[in-house]
């Protein structure tokens, strides 16, 4: 574990695993989440073939939380804290990993930095656009899913949130994971205050040009049965990187590195294998 010094001064922290000597993979957890969310990738094989980092968000697991909108409703504090974890992490072109919020989270950083210290990233189950920049059936469909809308996330009253957040976490799997996994699960999404929840979703966000400027290589990745992001933000998001390389895993919901992780490890490893010895290849000798 570290602590690394982010955006206004923001704590956070940060969870490794394997050999900082080995090509970098930075995982970002979506909303209401933590790292503890890369646990199988993060205790597994992964680790053996590259130095994993995966942060708790600003407002999200043992990171600080400051109360202000503004540290959460727009790009800058989310692409300084990347930014910080590269640079006092001493990562080396890492490859970004961004899971549904951090996905946005990963877009910010580009849209503040570029791509040029990055290797590549990959996109899990997000998306280039929210909130009222993303395509009407997306929206349509999101907003009819009540689990996947989530308003009682947003709410003090306790019992309203609870009841929310469990539905949400359901919604975030294709099957039913076993019940302590939901309730530890569970535990860690209460992490998050209602009105930080609040802050860091309801943006609406348009990455489209980002995505375009973008020439690192792009995984896009989606299960088939992802509830919170629909097919329609995949395929928007496949046709605007400028090098997409689209994964598509049948059967599988939201989170496809927790239901389908040998699979996932596969593809994300390979996938940061090639783009690591396309750098290497392009260095002078």
């Amino acid at each position: 574990m570290s602590w690394v010094t982010g955006h206004n001064g923001v704590r956070l922290h940060v969870a490794t695993a394997g050999d900082p000597a080995a090509p970098a993979l930075l995982l970002i957890h979506g909303w209401s989440q933590c790292h503890l969310s890369w646990t199988k990738q993060l205790e597994g094989p992964l680790a053996d073939r590259f130095f994993l980092v995966a942060p708790d968000l600003r407002g999200h697991g043992a990171s600080d939380k400051p109360d202000a909108p503004e540290a959460y409703d727009n790009s800058a504090p989310w692409a300084g804290d990347i930014a910080a974890i590269i640079d006092q992490l001493d990562l080396n072109r890492p490859l970004l990993v961004g899971w549904s919020m951090g996905g946005k989270v990963m877009l910010d950083y580009l849209a503040v930095h570029g791509d040029a210290a990055l290797a590549g990233v990959a996109l899990v189950g997000s998306a280039v656009t929210s909130g009222r920049s993303q395509p009407a059936e997306a929206a349509a469909q999101r907003g009819a899913d009540v689990a996947v809308a989530a308003q009682g996330m947003y709410s003090e009253d306790l019992g309203a949130n609870l009841a929310a957040t469990l539905a949400f976490v359901k919604a975030c799997t294709a099957q039913p994971v076993e019940a302590d996994t939901l309730a530890w699960m569970m535990g860690y999404n209460m992490l998050c205050p209602p009105h930080i929840r609040a802050a860091a979703r309801l943006r609406h966000d348009d990455y489209r040009d980002v995505a375009r400027a973008t020439r690192a290589p792009a995984l896009v990745l989606w299960g088939d049965q992802d509830r919170p992001m629909p097919r329609a933000l995949f395929d928007e998001s496949v046709a605007c990187f400028a090098d997409p390389h689209p994964v598509v895993f049948e059967g599988i919901g939201h989170s496809p590195f927790w239901e389908a992780p040998e699979r996932f490890d596969q593809v994300l490893g390979d996938f940061a294998a090639a783009q690591h010895r396309r750098d290497t290849d392009a260095i002078p000798t």
